[in-house]
């Protein structure tokens, strides 16, 4: 693109001045033409019939008339009425502002084309504040080819309420495509539109904007999708391949005693799944590349057991491994299973958090420093300065879109030889793949896609309000048979005053409801102080509580075999992956479990979708598509869309998936033939990924 008018100030385009472009800067983030020009519409009106007065209903979206004044009247001052007829019936126009102009405009007699959305007001249909068109320059613009399709942009109340309507916002879009879109370069090759099929630039700009009729704006559409994803893979991709060929890893050939002990003494089988991805790492690890591998894997598939089993691979090679987990509750509950695993190896692990006492952070300081230190195990006060490692080998980061990017960058900077470690990122919030490919696309991705034998599904079941009676019988006779049971409240922000009174209300609901004796009830919630929750989850995990009545800190992590139950209160305010993680926690025994979702009696229709779907699947990918399609990706684990690695203004992650896919394939067949994308042909490729907003941070460094 020419840097000439695409970058002008948008102040300077007619009919916008200072105070106007102060505002699109403010609400719509819109500095530019080129701002503007890529401010595409999210939905269209398609302008090209005359509905007949007699046929209109309140209910329908948006309608246009042709119609004569019949007869005007002021009410109060206040609000203008315009009565008017197609012969057909009569219809009320009412007018709030500009009502002067209006007076003046729509004489008594004349015909105009009146356009906007009917509704009802005591037991009349009318329509408030109409768009307004002569006759003739309805018939004038259908004759000059211009499409009766008119695109409907991203709005707020100030830009509203400053003037900046529907109609506004469509002619600053002529002016921007009358000034700029010459000074547009075709930013995909020749070889590629022709390739795919693809529009050239200029026709995708005029016909997203001005749509001649639907097939120029489905063909804009595609293009302009695929372009974005595509350029979004080849950025990530091209990353990959020169991180491939000059990332330095350390070579870890052999598998080592420790591997072998662990692994056969294991007390049972390593499912197809386990197998394969430890295949995988195995192939990483002794590649001499370095490993940036993202690990997939459903609550409860063994995550932990490839972890292990990785990290003794490191030891085999005389290397040494770090395991980081979001909370303290998760890190101490893996080194209590990892512990267990390492018994009969004679690997010493070691665990430390922001609660470890000071003689035991020196010790796990010397012994991290002399190297009698194989797996250290912690949070973030693993990536403390005065941590300092004999020979960091290989660095598992667990759930790792909780840790910020500047906390695991220097994680990453503690190798020891120079060379950085191998890095293994796992997460059990089920990625759809599509943003998988986006949000990790220069990873290697594994997915544990089988749960270990023995783990009997879930039943989930909803319950209206109304069946609490019923729930409390049921939760006794479990009780009764030695099971324990989780009550989750939802805690949206730790701060809602809201929230934390009905975790108490409930907390006392149940202690009155199941009295001591004979029944046992501990909470946790993120107001306690660390001693607090450590007391009350060590009470429920070791059995001498029956129930544990929380708010979702127990999401992540938590493993208590004997928990049988989950209740999830207002389950109707948590996302699909968040119900799913939380009853991830029970099902872990032997026994049968059950995950009861309580609601109000009121349901919107998309949290009755989600609770059917909860009810009906327990794969956890499949709710994570669903989840994405329902809310956008900006919210699946927790990032907003800036997470991605850049603004996507047309493509969605959610309904683009088939786009998406092609492009990534289309991508790597480009970069097969040309990795630095130094051929003539591929020159406006090179001069594209050159633009800051591809300057993405290389997320496998720092993950």
């Amino acid at each position: 693109m020419a840097r000439s008018e695409l970058d002008s100030d948008i102040q300077f385009l007619p009919g916008v001045g200072p105070k106007r472009a102060e505002l699109l800067k403010k609400e719509l983030g819109i500095s530019t033409f080129g701002d503007l020009i890529r401010l595409y519409p999210f939905r269209y009106i398609d302008r090209s019939s005359i509905i007949q007065i007699a046929s209109i209903r309140p209910d329908m979206a948006y309608v246009q008339i042709r119609g004569k004044v019949l007869r005007s009247e002021l009410i109060r001052g206040k609000r203008l009425s315009v009565i008017i007829s197609d012969g057909t019936g009569e219809l009320e126009t009412v007018f709030f502002k500009g009502i002067k102009w209006t007076m003046e405009k729509l004489k008594e007699g004349n015909e105009f084309i009146f356009f906007g959305k009917p509704a009802s007001f005591n037991g009349r249909i009318n329509i408030v504040h109409p768009e307004i068109d002569p006759v003739s320059a309805a018939s004038a613009q259908a004759a000059a080819g211009k499409g009766t399709m008119t695109g409907v942009y991203t709005s707020t109340e100030r830009l509203k309420n400053s003037g900046i309507t529907g109609k506004v916002m469509n002619r600053m879009q002529a002016a921007a495509l009358e000034a700029a879109l010459t000074s547009i370069r075709e930013s995909l090759p020749e070889y590629i539109l022709k390739e795919k099929g693809l529009v050239p630039i200029h026709y995708a700009l005029r016909n997203i904007h001005f749509p001649s009729d639907m097939a120029a704006l489905e063909k804009a559409k595609y293009r302009l999708k695929f372009e974005e994803l595509f350029f979004l893979q080849l950025s990530l991709l091209k990353q990959k391949y020169v991180r491939s060929r000059n990332g330095q890893g350390i070579p870890m050939p052999k598998v080592g005693e420790a591997f072998n002990l662990c692994y056969n003494a294991l007390p049972f089988d390593l499912t197809g799944a386990q197998k394969r991805v430890i295949t995988e790492i195995r192939e990483d690890m002794r590649s001499g590349h370095q490993m940036n591998r993202l690990l997939q894997g459903d609550v409860g598939s063994g995550k932990t057991m490839v972890a292990v089993l990785c990290a003794l691979i490191a030891y085999g090679n005389g290397y040494q491994t770090c395991i980081m987990a979001p909370t303290e509750v998760l890190a101490q509950q893996h080194y209590k299973n990892i512990s267990k695993y390492l018994e009969n190896t004679g690997v010493k692990a070691a665990l430390l958090t922001g609660s470890s006492r000071t003689a035991e952070r020196r010790e796990v300081h010397s012994g991290l420093e002399d190297g009698s230190i194989g797996i250290i195990v912690g949070t973030h006060a693993l990536i403390e300065d005065n941590v300092i490692f004999r020979n960091l080998g290989l660095a598992i980061i667990d759930e790792q879109h909780r840790f910020g990017v500047e906390q695991r960058s220097k994680l990453w900077r503690k190798s020891s030889c120079g060379i950085p470690p191998h890095i293994l990122v796992m997460t059990a919030t089920p990625i759809p793949r599509t943003l998988a490919m986006t949000l990790y696309g220069d990873l290697d991705v594994s997915v544990i896609d089988e749960l270990p034998p023995g783990r009997k599904p879930v039943q989930t079941m909803h319950a209206f309000e109304g069946k609490r009676n019923a729930l409390y019988k049921f939760m006794r006779d479990q009780i009764a048979l030695g099971r324990q049971i989780f009550v989750v409240y939802p805690l949206i922000f730790e701060s809602e005053k809201m929230d934390y009174q009905n975790l108490e209300n409930g907390y006392e609901q149940i202690v009155q409801a199941f009295p001591f004796p004979p029944y046992r009830t501990a909470i946790v919630h993120g107001k306690q102080s660390n001693d607090d929750k450590r007391f009350n989850m060590e009470a429920f995990a070791s059995g001498r509580a029956d129930i544990l009545v929380a708010t979702s800190v127990i999401e992540v992590g938590v493993d208590v075999p004997n928990a049988s139950v989950m209740v999830i209160e207002s389950s109707e305010r948590f996302g699909l992956s968040q119900l799913h993680q939380l009853r991830g926690r029970v099902g872990r025994g032997s026994e049968k479990s059950y995950c009861v979702l309580m609601t109000g009696n009121k349901l919107s229709k998309e949290s009755r979708h989600r609770i059917g779907l909860m009810c009906a699947t327990e794969n956890g990918f499949e709710l994570a598509e669903e989840d994405m399609k329902m809310r956008g990706p900006g919210d699946i684990e927790g990032t907003q869309q800036s997470g991605l690695p850049i603004s996507l203004n047309i493509a969605s992650l959610a309904k683009d998936g088939i786009i998406l896919n092609d492009a990534r394939i289309y991508a790597e067949k480009i970069l097969e033939n040309d990795p630095d994308l130094s051929s003539d042909r591929n020159f406006a490729l090179r001069e594209e990924l050159r633009k800051d907003k591809y300057n993405i941070r290389d997320y496998s460094k720092i993950s």
